[in-house]
């Protein structure tokens, strides 16, 4: 699947035009973004494509040097599963485990 970046989106549409996935993160200020909103048609869930496109925005906004506030419950629980990237996350914080 080929994602396409848009300003503030990330997505992935059939050759005849269908959105098939998405994520969007408007800008909150200049140095964050909301990611407000993750979707993956039906057909194609249970693939991580998803997860796919949150790493995609992660390493984005890193490129930028903006940090991420997640607003969409996908991407709030998604950073919570992910503690490896608590480096561009503001809201969501996770404990990582020493042993």
């Amino acid at each position: 699947m080929d994602f396409i970046f848009a300003t503030n989106r990330l997505y992935a549409q059939s050759p005849e035009g269908k959105l098939l996935a998405e994520v969007t993160f408007p800008a909150r200020d200049a140095n964050r973004v909301n990611v407000d909103h993750v979707f993956v048609d039906e057909a194609l869930r249970g693939q991580g494509i998803a997860g796919k496109m949150m790493e995609m925005v992660c390493d984005h906004a890193k490129g930028l040097g903006i940090m991420i506030v997640a607003k969409c419950p996908f991407a709030i629980e998604w950073f919570k599963k992910h503690p490896e990237r608590q480096d561009v996350v503001i809201n969501v914080k996770t404990s990582k485990k020493t042993t």
